[in-house]
């Protein structure tokens, strides 16, 4: 079992624990309901440090992003990130991930917990031939998401530099100091705190990233800061039912290289294709992106009382037309909420459906994936 910088703190704090992705992580400090809305109303905090940190870099380091993406990294300017995802030559998706342009040929690859490893001996074994450098520091930093409508005013009050969206757009980074803490020997940064306008909760926020030996002190900073802006601290769960309202993918669950393998067109997210550069899988996508014969990542929202989970069966009618990969109670929407693939001539939205949940058929409709 591994272990944040900050569990101890977690500990003390009386949140319930749970194993995952060999992590041993808050699951939720007081009910999932209360954190999840404190973010869609107010401001949230997560510990996500065991998310992976890789920095790539090297005279090559943007051509070799560019051709183990179907994202081309050439077009990003230093200070931006983008979402994209690894796919393997037959198209399919290992990973989604975060890359940022730090420098001109510096960047941060920040994959899922359970695939930092798998990820950063993907990337190796794609190197050679390449001038690059690849290192895998994921267990010397530690990060933080702050997240909600409050997010702005709570970090701005906090820090040194602009962060309104006309100076830190979303998905950009920039680097500053916090009140009263000390950053030393961030590799990311130098003597700065990281911070980037990126989040997994469908709500504005940043993530902020610093050497493990700061963690306590801005996870205290933050929650003294806070309480003015009406943050929580949040755990795992509601950090799941907020990317699954919003339709966000989830690594390993709604796609998996093996007992899910999905490629980005049939997870909905074609748009982080750059068609127009070379990248691994590129033939296998084009031709079915020409035929348009695979299944669609979509929404399900019941109209029956039950919570959808994964494995549940989608029906019209006698005929299985698409199951679920991850589903809850939405707490804004207070009904069951799915996402899964659903067969081609059923996935236009207000498509009715039912969905099996323990033998019993509930009424549901089709939704895009975002359904808050």
């Amino acid at each position: 079992m591994k272990y944040t910088a900050l569990h101890d703190m977690h500990v003390s704090m009386g949140a319930k624990m749970t194993e995952f992705a060999g992590f041993h992580m808050p699951l939720w400090y007081t009910k999932i309901t209360e954190e999840h809305m404190a973010v869609r109303k107010a401001v949230g905090m997560f510990d996500v440090s065991h998310m992976g940190d890789i920095i790539v870099e090297g005279k090559d380091a943007t051509d070799f992003l560019s051709f183990a993406l179907p994202t081309d990294i050439s077009k990003k300017k230093v200070f931006q990130a983008s979402y994209t995802t690894f796919i393997n030559h037959r198209g399919v998706m290992i990973d989604d991930t975060i890359v940022t342009r730090v420098e001109e040929e510096r960047y941060l690859v920040v994959p899922n917990a359970a695939t930092a490893d798998m990820i950063y001996h993907w990337l190796y074994s794609l190197s050679a031939g390449y001038d690059v450098k690849i290192h895998n520091v994921g267990e010397r930093f530690s990060s933080i998401a702050v997240q909600g409508p409050n997010a702005e005013a709570l970090l701005q009050s906090m820090v040194d530099v602009d962060i309104s969206k006309d100076k830190v757009p979303f998905f950009h980074i920039t680097m500053g100091n916090m009140n009263g803490i000390k950053i030393e020997n961030n590799e990311l940064s130098g003597d700065l705190l990281y911070i980037s306008r990126t989040g997994y909760t469908g709500e504005d926020g940043f993530e902020l990233i610093f050497p493990n030996s700061n963690a306590v002190s801005i996870w205290k900073k933050l929650l003294e800061e806070g309480d003015k802006f009406g943050l929580k601290p949040c755990g795992l769960a509601s950090r799941d039912s907020l990317r699954l309202e919003k339709g966000l993918l989830l690594s390993g669950q709604d796609f998996e290289p093996h007992h899910e393998p999905r490629t980005p067109l049939e997870t909905g997210i074609s748009w982080i294709i750059n068609w127009d550069h070379e990248f691994i899988g590129k033939s296998v996508l084009e031709s079915m992106k020409k035929e348009k014969k695979y299944d669609l990542f979509r929404g399900i929202v019941l109209k029956g009382r039950g919570i959808p989970r994964h494995g549940d069966r989608v029906f019209v009618g006698d005929e299985e037309v698409g199951y679920l990969t991850s589903g809850t109670m939405s707490p804004v929407l207070n009904v069951g909420v799915g996402l899964g693939y659903i067969k081609r001539p059923y996935i236009k939205v207000g498509t009715e459906v039912e969905v099996e949940i323990r033998g019993k058929r509930v009424p549901a409709e089709i939704k895009k994936p975002r359904m808050v």
